[in-house]
């Protein structure tokens, strides 16, 4: 069975990017031995303080981040991250070639009840000849070359796009390597199957109502199937089922917050699960347009989401 370097190997993967998957893997790999601990070591909690977006941090928020930026910035292929957790991005080496954006530890208001998380990661290649800045790191996301996440589940597995497909990788503690299980993924395009936070239905639009309505009516209704929902509040764990067994996902806007675009942000979770998603013949959009089509205007930008199988993306759509 072909191990994770195997495989970026036979896909020609530059040398420079397989250093920088090799770090954020590894790194992984130990967050993942860290959250098997979990109350043994005392990382349970929060941290007792906040991000920039003002959401309250559990202690292995600021762990993995910091476990992430510290492994990054020591590479030197790396000229800047960005991370969720992180109020500005981090400049590291000038003359590396690749930028990358992360939350380290995404649904972690899972990490108390011992229930699924992970963590999500986007890169690009952009060389200068000064320090990155923020307006450097603005790239639309159709420009990543690489896109994954780390799922921490009963097993901890790699879900990675180069922009050729999309392979997942299981890891063998027996070998401490990630080992290709499931190649060139592919969505079905029809589904029964759908994810979205419903204790937010009063605050959304009208078009989203119908449409959610439409699917819980099933056979009785319109769309003239039955639907099950399914909810991981982690959206690794939603789009990992998505790309398993097909299904749709939604967090839509809503007028709880109207200053909002969006709950999830472009840079670190939007915009490489777009690119997951479309690698495996899904679709990725908000209400008005393709994801990987928009050009960011903050590092921390919120979008609407709405990705999964492509005919169901579609039939949302038109609603």
């Amino acid at each position: 069975m072909q191990n994770l370097s195997d495989v970026l190997a036979v896909s020609s993967t530059p040398e420079k990017l397989n250093t920088v998957l090799t770090v954020t893997t590894d790194t992984c790999i130990a967050i993942s031995d860290a959250l098997k601990q979990g109350s043994l070591a005392g990382i349970l909690g929060m941290a007792g303080n906040e991000n920039v977006q003002g959401e309250e941090q559990k202690k292995l928020d600021v762990i993995s981040n910091d476990m992430l930026k510290s492994a990054l910035l020591e590479c030197s292929a790396v000229r800047a991250i960005a991370s969720e957790e992180e109020d500005y991005i981090v400049p590291a080496n000038t003359d590396g070639e690749y930028f990358i954006a992360f939350d380290p530890l995404d649904g972690s208001s899972n990490i108390d009840i011992n229930a699924m998380v992970g963590t999500i990661f986007s890169i690009y290649h952009q060389t200068g000849d000064k320090p990155a800045t923020e307006a450097d790191f603005l790239i639309p996301g159709k420009e990543q070359v690489a896109a994954g996440y780390v799922l921490y589940g009963p097993s901890t597995m790699l879900v990675l796009t180069t922009g050729k497909g999309v392979n997942m990788f299981t890891y063998d503690p027996t070998k401490q390597v990630f080992t290709l299980t499931h190649e060139n993924v592919q969505i079905p395009k029809e589904t029964q199957e759908f994810a979205i936070n419903m204790s937010n239905q009063r605050f959304w639009s009208d078009n989203i109502q119908n449409y959610v309505n439409d699917l819980v009516k099933g056979k009785d209704g319109a769309r003239d199937k039955n639907f099950n929902m399914r909810w991981v509040a982690a959206m690794v764990g939603d789009v990992h089922r998505i790309l398993c067994r097909g299904g749709i996902f939604l967090y839509p806007w809503d007028n709880k917050d109207p200053s909002k675009a969006g709950k999830l942000r472009l840079m670190y979770e939007a915009n490489p699960m777009a690119m997951l998603l479309e690698q495996a013949s899904g679709k990725a959009h908000t209400h008005t347009q393709r994801i990987l089509d928009i050009h960011p205007e903050a590092i921390h930008q919120r979008v609407a989401v709405i990705i999964g199988a492509a005919n169901e993306v579609d039939k949302c759509l038109s609603y």
